[in-house]
């Protein structure tokens, strides 16, 4: 019994410990410290705007901004791939930011020796490898041309580790007695925002080597669900989705999938008349640079589909046609619209968990009405990760490109005589 009083007591003299939204002593509250910009606006608009009701306020600021970075997408797509590649680079580096800010208040050391360089130069070092690793599967045939970028391509993973090695002897050299758990922690922080954050970014690159339209078509899915989402969710929404996110609700959860499937066949089959967002991206020797020129795949042009017997008797009772021309990519957008529209919100939510959890309302403020960049793209990184297990799964075989950068890594006379391996199979098969 005295200890059942001597519990109940430090409740009532610690009232905090008893507040379960509290993990523990170090999730308090870190909205004074991380600046958050959800309900920010600039002076103009708040000028402007100021007579209207919250609701319609952020209403009105959050689709202002919504508008200006569809714009900015449109120039950056007008840019081209670089454009499209220094974006993600730069998202990348400014989501790891925000990520890394709030490991550094929840653990509030701020005499911590070497905390803020030691996680940038994780990114760094992680950005060489995973970045060093497309350089080498789609320039591999320039990179060999030269010496001294020959070598390090050929000791490419070598030197990467030889690089996080030195970060993880400086990480235990800088161990400080009175710090050892939180220092660990927020090791721990640090690599598990590398895995979110670059090896999201370097997928995404991947998926733009493979022709923007794998790129920009997922990324529009993520733009319209949550866009529409919100807007079912604004006009018509009664009923919660989800506790973590309470403003979410089932009105906008399904008018943004079906608004999200419908805009995604309907995108996909327009842009696959274009060969700048179908072809690869690929080294073209004899321009001496990178090209998007190709004869369109199969996947991007008209096929001819017929329905099944059992669809097929039906449509007939109805006097409809039973064979359609479908582009085959626009049918494999529908699997990217049902996971962007099912499985992409609950990147959204994760993150919600993750600002609960420290009692924050966004990762940043550089976005009125929307918060930090990592608001933004939070379920982007979890749609490129599908895209890219999507492609390789369902879609993707070697090119000759790759296979050829390959190729040149092998010893010359290795070189000679895979060359007439596969001349006296041409022979054999009468293909040459």
């Amino acid at each position: 019994m005295s200890e059942i009083r001597h519990r109940k007591g430090s409740k009532e003299n610690n009232p905090e410990s008893a507040d379960s939204n509290v993990d523990s002593e170090d999730d308090k509250d870190l909205s004074k410290t991380i600046p958050t910009g959800t309900d920010k606006a600039p002076s103009i608009l708040e000028a402007v705007l100021g007579s209207l009701p919250d609701r319609w306020r952020n209403w009105v600021i959050r689709g202002i901004f919504s508008l200006i970075m569809i714009f900015f997408f449109a120039v950056v797509i007008y840019g081209g791939p670089l454009a499209l590649m220094i974006t993600a680079l730069v998202v990348q580096v400014k989501c790891f930011a925000e990520i890394i800010n709030i490991g550094y208040a929840v653990y509030r050391i701020h005499g911590l020796p070497w905390f803020r360089s030691l996680s940038w130069y994780f990114l760094l070092t992680s950005n060489y490898f995973f970045y060093g690793e497309s350089l080498v599967d789609y320039f591999g045939v320039v990179i060999n041309r030269l010496d001294f970028l020959r070598t390090l391509v050929t000791y490419h993973r070598f030197i990467s580790f030889c690089l996080y090695c030195g970060g993880f002897v400086w990480f235990v050299l800088s161990l400080v007695k009175k710090y050892y758990m939180k220092q660990f922690s927020l090791f721990a922080w640090t690599h598990v925002a590398l895995l979110i954050v670059v090896t999201q970014s370097y997928l995404i690159i991947k998926n733009i080597f493979e022709g923007l339209v794998w790129f920009i078509v997922p990324v529009s899915m993520i733009i319209c669900n949550d866009i529409m989402a919100y807007m079912f969710g604004f006009f018509f929404g009664k009923t919660p989705l989800i506790q973590l996110s309470p403003k979410k609700t089932w009105e906008g959860f399904i008018g943004g999938g079906i608004s999200t499937v419908v805009f995604g066949f309907i995108m996909s089959t327009f842009m696959s008349g274009f060969p700048y967002f179908v072809c690869p991206i690929a080294y073209n020797e004899t321009q001496g640079g990178m090209t998007m020129d190709c004869e369109p795949s199969a996947l991007f042009l008209p096929e001819e589909f017929t329905l099944p017997v059992y669809l097929g008797s039906v449509f007939k009772i109805f006097g409809l046609q039973t064979t359609f021309s479908i582009i085959p990519f626009a049918l494999h957008s529908l699997s990217l619209s049902i996971f962007s529209s099912v499985i992409g919100p609950f990147g959204g939510f994760f993150a919600s968990g993750f600002k609960r959890a420290f009692k924050i309302k966004d990762f940043g403020d550089i976005i009125p009405g929307h918060g930090g960049i990592m608001d933004r793209f939070d379920c982007q990184f979890l749609m490129a990760t599908f895209v890219n297990v999507y492609i390789t799964s369902f879609i993707q075989s070697d090119s000759p490109q790759k296979l050829l950068s390959q190729i040149s890594y092998l010893k010359p006379d290795q070189q000679l005589e895979l060359y007439h391996m596969l001349k006296e199979s041409l022979i054999n098969r009468n293909l040459l």
